[in-house]
């Protein structure tokens, strides 16, 4: 299978870090460092990374179809083939960021089962992996296709990527669109691909914290924000392009509605409008079962379908699930209400 490498923090945002530290001999390591492994890893959409080692060597080897979870040190180096340090079931480690992993793998694999009857990320008991200290200084996180992998940030920006559950829900969600529409990841598909990560890693942190859409904030990625960016945030699905507004990181680009959407843009701008949609559904009908509902449309679009395509889909979803008693009865209105309001139906 071909790896697509989707990265948590996008590039218009890293690019920015590095233009703007490279006037300062002080930050310019860790952010020259990011945008060139981001732009490495963007190229590996077309060749696959290393791999990780044999898992034989695991504490516990995983069990193939049981779902399980294998954590990776890769000891700040700039390569995955390294050895699991805790697995399914093992105790905790010296590692509080392999712990945080380990807890957030969990979590998305608990919410896609409870929630969503879905098992693991390709609904067949897929182990899931993720790699900690990833490189110097990473500021970012990312699916290979594979794997999920950490950067510790350089704690002048972003803190340690798994301190943020969401961050985890995001990036394994790749992976379960990669099992489902297969979405590609250019234009309004790669925008939808993107949504789709965002919208079901705001579910995993709502399950994990006992959350609902009335006391959520609706923010991506605060809880990775360095101390000196209190406030800040990398997305907001309530209000796109008003997360953050900083010199370091620029002002938020994300598009809200159609009037502001971007042809053939980066994804992740174009992925405020679905996301903006999502937020719409889910405080009317309430988190889960919009989350039920999004799922159902996902598992009803292929790879190249546009953003009228996804309402389309979803209205269709949204009259089944009510029927079947899963999300109200207003559910059709309620989704054409948000698809309308932001430009697309």
């Amino acid at each position: 299978m071909r790896k697509i490498v989707c990265s948590y923090v996008p590039p218009h945002i890293i690019d920015h870090i590095a233009r703007v530290s490279g006037k300062s001999p002080d930050g310019a390591g860790a952010a020259q460092r990011t945008a060139l492994a981001g732009q490495l890893l963007r190229d590996a959409r077309r060749a696959p990374l290393g791999g990780a080692a044999d898992l034989g060597a695991a504490l516990h080897t995983p069990q193939p179809g049981k779902g399980e979870r294998v954590i990776f040190d890769d000891g700040h180096q700039w390569q995955l083939s390294t050895s699991p340090i805790r697995g399914e079931d093992d105790p905790p480690t010296k590692l509080k960021n392999a712990n945080l992993a380990y807890d957030g793998l969990g979590s998305t694999r608990e919410f896609y089962r409870k929630e969503l009857g879905r098992d693991s990320l390709d609904n067949a008991g897929l182990t899931l992996q993720g790699h900690v200290d990833f490189g110097a200084d990473f500021n970012n996180a990312f699916w290979d296709g594979t794997e999920m992998v950490f950067g510790n940030g350089d704690g002048q920006i972003f803190k340690d990527f798994t301190g943020d559950v969401d961050v985890i829900g995001h990036e394994l969600t790749h992976g379960v669109t990669q099992y489902t529409a297969g979405l590609q990841y250019s234009d309004q598909p790669g925008a939808l691909n993107e949504a789709t990560s965002d919208i079901f890693g705001v579910c995993v942190e709502q399950f994990s914290k006992n959350l609902d859409a009335g006391t959520f904030n609706w923010l991506i990625g605060e809880d990775v924000m360095a101390d000196g960016l209190y406030g800040e945030a990398i997305r907001s699905m309530a209000h796109p392009g008003t997360a953050y507004d900083n010199p370091l990181m620029g002002k938020d680009p994300q598009a809200a509605d159609m009037s502001q959407y971007v042809p053939g843009g980066d994804p992740h701008v174009n992925s405020g409008i679905v996301n903006r949609v999502f937020y719409l559904v889910a405080t009317d009908l309430g988190t889960f079962p919009a989350a039920k509902l999004w799922y159902a449309t996902l598992q009803n679009l292929w790879p190249t379908a546009d953003f009228a395509a996804a309402a389309d889909v979803c209205a269709q979803m949204a009259r089944i699930l009510a029927r079947d008693g899963v999300i109200g009865r207003q559910g059709a209105q309620t989704v054409r209400a948000a698809f309308h309001e932001v430009g697309i139906i």
